[in-house]
């Protein structure tokens, strides 16, 4: 398995764009082994890389040099008589995280989308990882308000560490002032007409104690499904000495 070649000093100047051909597409499939390390049957193969650029969807790169560090693929979707992107993958390598190449993609996903007329994107993720939570919620402004079960099935990647992949969906209406104030740097204010909490700790049980990670998972699921159907969604994440809350209020639109 090709690996990313480390940094000699501090990683460089980062730019995205569009990725084109078969071998930026296997870039992206290298980097998509390397972080989520599952076997060959877990991997999102090159075809479909392929198909999502070509049917209207993303294969963004996020480029050191010419080196990709980072990418997103999105597919094209319609629901309702509306077309919307689904970002089904985004991943960034070491020593490349934490250094705000994650929000250059989704920067650039959403100028894009709505250059071709888009305002929605949608992504799932892990409602126990609230790092990436924070990042969707507050960072992004982007609201959930769908909670899927089991979404994709029991992996092979270590990251899952065998539980159901239960998820949340992501929804990012590119044009609201929600989401343009949390692009300012004000994260949206959370409501707190509702709460679940997250505790800490979680990436620490899920190798040392899984049983008690599949507890938390199932109270967890069985608030946010009971929140969600009276109506609400979740707006935001606070931090807490205990762990995150990830606050909820009545969405109409």
């Amino acid at each position: 398995m090709s690996k990313p070649h480390a940094a000699a000093s501090e990683p460089g100047e980062v730019r995205v764009r569009h990725c084109h051909g078969l071998a930026e597409f296997e870039a992206c499939l290298r980097v998509q082994q390397q972080v989520w390390r599952g076997a060959d049957l877990d991997v999102v193969p090159l075809p479909l890389f392929v198909v999502a650029a070509e049917t209207g969807g993303q294969v963004l790169g996020a480029f050191a040099g010419a080196q990709i560090v980072g990418f997103t693929m999105a597919v094209a979707g319609v629901r309702g008589g509306r077309t919307f992107l689904h970002s089904h993958m985004t991943a960034v390598v070491e020593p490349y995280r934490d250094r705000g190449v994650g929000r250059q993609l989704k920067l650039f996903q959403r100028q894009d989308a709505l250059e071709r007329g888009i305002e929605l994107v949608e992504w799932t993720f892990d409602p126990l990882e609230v790092k990436n939570a924070y990042f969707n919620l507050m960072r992004l402004g982007a609201i959930a308000r769908r909670y899927l079960p089991n979404c994709y099935g029991i992996t092979t990647s270590p990251l899952h560490g065998g539980l159901p992949t239960d998820r949340l969906v992501a929804e990012w209406w590119l044009r609201t002032p929600r989401v343009e104030q949390a692009l300012r740097g004000a994260p949206p204010a959370g409501a707190s007409k509702a709460r679940i909490r997250v505790p800490e700790g979680i990436s620490a049980l899920r190798s040392k104690d899984p049983a008690a990670v599949v507890r938390v998972q199932s109270e967890v699921r069985d608030a946010f499904e009971r929140w969600f159907a009276q109506g609400y969604a979740a707006t935001a994440v606070e931090r807490t000495a205990a762990g995150s809350d990830y606050l909820l209020e009545p969405w109409k639109e």
